[in-house]
């Protein structure tokens, strides 16, 4: 029985990819959610920034940072703008899924997160975070379709082009997280770990330089 379930979520997993376009090269078994870590997010402590910033502007100053230390600070005020609402109510809901997965409490947070969906369709963060809390439960097929979402959106959130890198790196689709990678480093170059991971996929995907 127990090979069975672990074949029909494989196929089902399959075939969500599939119909996504992003049918992975092979399955792999994952871990636990609780030992996986969470797709990358905003930071817990961000700056008050004007919620008419130029995005535009503030793109290009993070790939023109001169250090680690200035490129940190681009990053949050854009993650700020992300994530500010006008809606009232989104903005509270918000912050009630934030204290419900901080008490563990998943699918509360998620329920709490389509709620805000259905509210603003048009907030790209609501759908991040669901996207982060999918992958946590392993259920990669919402996460990318939630992931497919934000990059409609804003086709340059680099937290979910290196999310999309991670499940596609994890369900063995190595040369679609490659891609993921690149595209996440193009926007923002001082992206954590992911340069490490460019590399090493780029000499098992199209092999190293004679």
């Amino acid at each position: 029985m127990a090979v069975r379930f672990l074949f029909a979520r494989t196929l089902c997993l399959a075939l969500v990819l599939g119909a996504a376009g992003l049918a992975p090269a092979q399955a792999q078994q994952v871990e636990p959610p609780g030992k996986q870590k969470k797709l990358p997010e905003a930071p817990a402590k961000l700056p008050k920034v004007d919620r008419s910033k130029n995005l535009d502007f503030l793109f290009g100053a993070l790939k023109a940072a001169p250090d680690e230390a200035s490129a940190k600070h681009v990053e949050a005020r854009i993650w700020a703008i992300w994530l500010q609402t006008p809606s009232d109510t989104a903005a509270l809901l918000m912050s009630r899924a934030k204290t419900a997965v901080e008490a563990k409490k998943i699918d509360v947070a998620i329920k709490l997160l389509d709620s805000i969906i259905k509210l603003r369709p048009d907030y790209i963060e609501a759908w991040n975070r669901r996207a982060t809390l999918y992958y946590m439960q392993n259920d990669y097929g919402r996460s990318l379709a939630d992931i497919q979402q934000v990059l409609i959106r804003e086709p340059r959130h680099f937290g979910a082009l290196a999310g999309l890198g991670m499940i596609m790196q994890e369900v063995g689709d190595e040369k679609r997280a490659l891609d993921a990678y690149r595209k996440a480093l193009a926007v923002n170059p001082h992206l954590e770990k992911i340069p490490d991971q460019v590399k090493a996929l780029t000499e098992k995907v199209e092999g190293r330089d004679i």
